[in-house]
């Protein structure tokens, strides 16, 4: 005997019942079968609402009366049953029935638990009615079942208590005397006198649960549309998957805390008996689905289950009147349970002077006023505050019996919710180690739910969600290699990055599942929002989605501007911009400690030396213990090309035309010439060294005369330049006289910060550099007679994007767990 159930999702129109028609036809061929139905999907809502309109005085319940009558007459006849007399008569009876009594609550304007059962469990009646009449057209020998006759219940209308004796009795009466597949009203019952009652939520599986215990079944089928128990709810958490197997315990602690294909009523009779329940889809019956028995599947899984609530209120009692006090949480729970508080969580500090305990926010006020009348003189004397409420929280459990035993589960949910900046109001774990339980706030609850899953089913696949601003050159090389290089990382690293939005001086869009990267300047050209940096970042913050990094490529003050809310709402950064680390010193601090704080990261590496690893080496020497005695480069690809190139017979203003020509200097090359952005580079380097220092602190030669800096457009700028070629052939004969070559030189040495046109010979290590590269030496103490050197190219916007690359490839590190 199997016993199967089917929900209100599972029988919502004709075809899907002709679905449900082909699973059960399949079964009836291995197994005899009793099948539960709940009312067509959305039904006993809409019985429940019209009978709320019509004890309101709201004749509008008629019309929804009419419409409920309406969709059952039309899947009557869409599964080709319209000239069915007895059917007929069946559903004008009920509908009948439903209108008179319906009328009756309209007049009186009441509508008691009683009658309410009557209303409400019509759904049922009628659905297993016309897929009764359905199984037998398609030649399914059945035979109609009203659960009424056989489940009897106590008086408690609206969530009876099951007689087991008696019901028991009846059922076993019933299948022994009735043959063919029985069809069976899910959720209703009755009481001895034979009035309408029901099993309160979840009762149509309960029924079949019911059934089944009453039968010794070897299965209870629970048929939804999900594919089983999912390791969490599929409509926050989009990765997540069935499970294919677990424990009675592990199921009803999912379903404590929400999680909604079972309800725990439905698992206490099948535990009794030891029957094994099976979770599987109508609308995907090839699923394997989850089965439900005493027996764990080791799947290699800490946890089984991320589950939630997502709406609770936190009351915390305390004083130093608790400590060591007998009887305060038998006073406290016993004053709850008189005015029919449901305690969802409790947690209590080894101290004894703090109690705290999670409610549904409609029972809050109800419960605090019942802790302040019973602690009154205890709260009067001052030996235990007024009971605080927190409102506007959520909780997150997950479950699972391989976490008995097995060090580190708390540390990995703390570690990953803590690096993702979520704040945990309060925890419990039961003694049992099967469940651990936070209190969170609830705008946290998806982004927590994402973490939770990643962090304990998908860690071996790390998935970043990146927030890039500025499309240039080196934003835009940026996301052609974050799209080349993903199916790699993919494999190789288990890494993958999402671009979940992008934004440009006028467009910005947004995706959390991502933007198609090969299309996204199609989607960012025809997107309707427009750029606000203030807009932009407070849609990544409300999206809120984990492992979450903030990639600013521009060179804009106004995207710096929001780097303290960004690393306030714990979304590390990373730029290649370097005004937020050559600003003020004070706003340089300000940042670190922001990050700190926030326990994210802001990351700069392109600042100095493009894709070049300048500032790590820098901080790993630091790090290990070394002392910086100098460092000396040269920081700019521009003035690189510019004084490698500059030869004997060359003249200075047609090398640095060459230069405009080739890209490498901005439109005006004064910028270059000017030494500010090496002077911006090398502050940056002596910050990271530990000094405090501003940007009017480094001493730059101004390399260009006077009148150079002086002329009003680039092209006066030129004509001037070619005028003082001899200042520069000057510099470059007499350095050339002892064997030496030009070089634009920052040097960071005892304490001070220097750029100067440089003079050096064949033992110097900038003696040989060509073309743009950038070269940066360090002497240390350990690197003393031989500095430890780093070259290569230190411009253009594929070295910079890859530079940017490797350091939001870095974090994933960081969100390891």
């Amino acid at each position: 005997m199997i016993v199967v159930k089917f929900g209100g999702t599972s029988v919502s129109s004709s075809k899907r019942i002709e679905g449900v028609a082909r699973i059960v036809s399949g079964l009836r061929k291995k197994d005899r079968l009793a099948v539960v139905f709940s009312a067509f999907g959305g039904v006993t809502d809409d019985l429940i609402r019209m009978s709320q309109m019509a004890a309101a005085g709201d004749t509008g319940y008629r019309e929804l009366l009419r419409r409920i009558n309406q969709r059952h007459r039309t899947t009557i006849q869409e599964l080709g049953m319209a000239r069915k007399p007895e059917l007929n008569k069946i559903t004008a009876e009920a509908f009948s029935a439903l209108e008179d009594i319906l009328h009756g609550v309209f007049l009186v304007r009441e509508l008691s638990p009683r009658t309410l059962d009557f209303i409400s469990g019509h759904g049922e009646l009628l659905s297993a009615a016309i897929i009764t009449r359905y199984f037998n057209l398609k030649k399914i020998k059945s035979v109609f079942l009203d659960a009424r006759k056989v489940i009897v219940t106590d008086e408690q209308f609206g969530n009876a208590r099951v007689d087991f004796t008696e019901t028991n009795r009846n059922i076993r009466h019933h299948f022994r005397t009735h043959t063919g597949v029985q069809v069976v009203t899910g959720f209703i019952s009755s009481t001895p006198q034979g009035e309408m009652t029901t099993l309160g939520r979840g009762g149509s599986d309960y029924t079949a649960a019911i059934i089944g215990a009453a039968l010794d079944a070897a299965e209870i089928q629970i048929w939804t549309d999900v594919d089983g128990v999912m390791t969490a709810d599929p409509r926050k958490v989009r990765k997540a998957f069935s499970v294919p197997a677990m424990t009675y315990e592990e199921a009803m602690e999912l379903s404590h805390f929400g999680a909604k294909v079972i309800h725990p009523p439905t698992i206490q009779p099948a535990l009794d008996k030891g029957i094994p329940l099976l979770i599987k889809n109508s609308f995907h019956p090839a699923h394997a689905g989850t089965k439900i028995s005493s027996r764990s599947d080791k799947n290699g899984y800490l946890v089984k289950g991320i589950s939630s609530i997502d709406d609770i209120a936190l009351l915390t009692l305390q004083g130093s009147g608790m400590v060591g006090v007998a009887g305060i949480s038998a006073r406290l729970f016993t004053a709850l349970s008189a005015k029919q508080v449901n305690v969802i969580l409790i947690t209590q500090g080894s101290s004894e002077h703090t109690i705290s305990f999670a409610v549904k926010p409609g029972d809050a006020n109800r419960a605090q006023k019942a802790i302040d009348d019973t602690f009154s003189l205890e709260i009067h004397a001052g030996m235990i505050e007024k009971v605080r409420v927190e409102r506007g929280l959520s909780i997150v459990a997950v479950i699972g019996e391989n976490m008995k035993n097995t060090p580190g589960t708390s540390g990995r949910l703390f570690q990953s919710l803590g690096k993702n900046g979520i704040s945990v109001v309060a925890t419990a774990q039961g003694s049992s180690e099967r469940n651990i339980s936070v209190v969170i706030h609830a705008s946290e609850l998806n982004k927590a739910l994402n973490t939770l899953h990643q962090a304990f089913f998908l860690s071996d696949v790390k998935t970043l969600n990146v927030f890039l601003v500025g499309t240039g050159l080196i934003g835009k090389t940026l996301l052609g290699q974050i799209a080349s290089h993903n199916p790699y990382l993919r494999s190789a690293r288990s890494l993958e990055i999402s671009v979940a939005g992008i934004a440009n001086s006028r467009k910005m869009i947004f995706n959390e599942e991502g933007i198609p990267l090969n299309r996204f300047a199609e989607l960012l050209s025809a997107s309707a929002g427009k750029m606000d940096i203030a807009a932009f970042v407070k849609t990544m913050n409300a999206l809120n989605l984990p492992q979450s990094v903030f990639v600013d490529c521009t060179s804009s003050e106004d995207v710096v501007e929001q780097y303290d809310e960004i690393l306030g709402a714990s979304i590390s950064i990373v730029t290649p911009n370097k005004i937020a680390n050559s600003g003020r010193m004070s706003r340089y601090k300000k940042l670190r400690a922001l990050a700190s704080k926030h326990n994210v990261r802001l990351l700069y590496e392109t600042n100095v030396g493009a894709g070049l690893p300048v500032i790590n080496t820098l901080t790993d020497l630091l790090t290990s213990g070394d002392r910086i005695l100098k460092i000396e480069a040269v920081l700019s690809g521009t003035l690189s090309f510019i004084f490698n190139t500059y030869g004997r017979g060359d003249r200075f203003c047609e090398i640095v035309k060459e230069a405009q020509r080739r890209g490498y200097t901005e439109p005006d090359p004064r910028v270059d010439l000017s030494g500010r952005d090496v002077a911006r580079k090398l502050l940056i380097l002596a910050r990271e060294t530990g000094m405090e220092i501003e940007l009017a602190d480094i001493d730059i030669e101004k390399i260009l005369p006077t009148a150079c800096m002086k002329a009003k457009d680039v092209s006066a700028f030129f004509n001037v330049l070619e005028k003082n070629d001899d200042v520069f052939s000057r510099r470059r004969e007499e350095a050339e006289k002892n064997g030496m070559v030009l070089r634009y030189i920052a040097r960071l040495e005892k304490k001070k910060a220097t750029i100067r046109l440089t003079a050096v010979g064949m033992q110097h290590p900038f003696y040989n550099l060509s073309g743009s590269d950038n070269i940066i030496s360090f002497t240390t103490e350990r690197y003393h007679d031989r500095p430890l050197v780093v070259k290569g190219p230190g411009a253009g916007a594929a070295v910079t994007a890859a530079g940017v690359f490797a350091e939001i490839i870095s974090l994933s590190k960081y969100f390891e767990i």
